[in-house]
């Protein structure tokens, strides 16, 4: 457990400067269990507290891990280009906390994406060293056959690559869409892989990342929702295959 002033909490959840934090308390915009709180010096428990800033509540949390279904056309570069960037779909705080995305999806790539402010964490989940399989389903443009998948399991050459890239696992679902499992990362590697098999990949979602499952998070399209213990340990416990 630890003890901060209100101002100081505020500032760390992504409030604003401390200065415009102490403005908020002294207007009376804070609340504790609906009690206006314009003290600015006691320090709070931090631990599980709750509290209410311009009538909207929020609870304290030292890192932040979000789950995303990411929809299209959304770019994950915190300094988007052509398209809106995904912390556009977030609370302005989370801009402030620097929340970034775990790794990266396409602009035209959907689906599940995590995002934090825990450095540590990110680099565990990004990082190619770990080893995180992600589950992607693809759409075709041509038939799925045998031997696509086969040549997806083998490995593919990919220009620039010193050596062929192979999926974990490989299987059809239906005529025009496979479920591939990947714990490279590469750029575009789902799309590259289909490309350099003989095939194009028309569509792509992820579908899970570890152990934890879009659909049992039952987020549609540009809903996003905080991760708990369980759900964050579902990223580190010994991947399931599918069968």
């Amino acid at each position: 457990m630890s003890k901060l002033t209100l101002d100081r909490i505020l500032h760390t959840q992504g409030f604003g400067t401390r200065k415009w934090c102490r403005q908020l308390i002294a207007a009376g915009e804070i609340s504790i269990a609906g009690n206006v709180i314009t003290d600015t010096n006691t320090p709070l428990e931090t631990d599980g507290l709750e509290f209410t800033v311009l009538d909207e509540p929020w609870i304290y949390r030292e890192h932040i891990y979000v789950a995303l279904n990411k929809p299209a056309n959304i770019e994950c570069s915190r300094k988007p280009s052509h398209h809106p960037g995904v912390l556009t779909i977030l609370p302005d705080q989370f801009t402030r906390r620097d929340v970034q995305p775990v790794g990266r999806l396409d602009h035209d790539t959907t689906g599940l994406l995590l995002m934090s402010d825990d450095g540590a964490f990110i680099h565990t989940q990004s990082s190619p060293k770990h080893h995180v399989p992600k589950v992607y389903v693809a759409a075709t443009q041509d038939p799925v056959t045998p031997e696509l998948i086969e040549r997806l399991l083998k490995g593919v050459k990919l220009h620039d690559e010193p050596a062929p890239l192979a999926a974990e696992t490989c299987r059809m679902i239906d005529a025009n869409h496979l479920e591939i499992v990947l714990e490279q990362g590469k750029y575009h590697q789902v799309k590259r892989m289909l490309a350099a098999a003989d095939n194009h990949c028309t569509a792509l979602n992820r579908s899970q990342i570890g152990n934890l499952k879009l659909d049992e998070l039952g987020l549609a399209p540009g809903e996003w929702c905080y991760l708990d213990a369980a759900q964050l340990a579902l990223l580190t416990a010994p991947f399931t295959k599918q069968t």
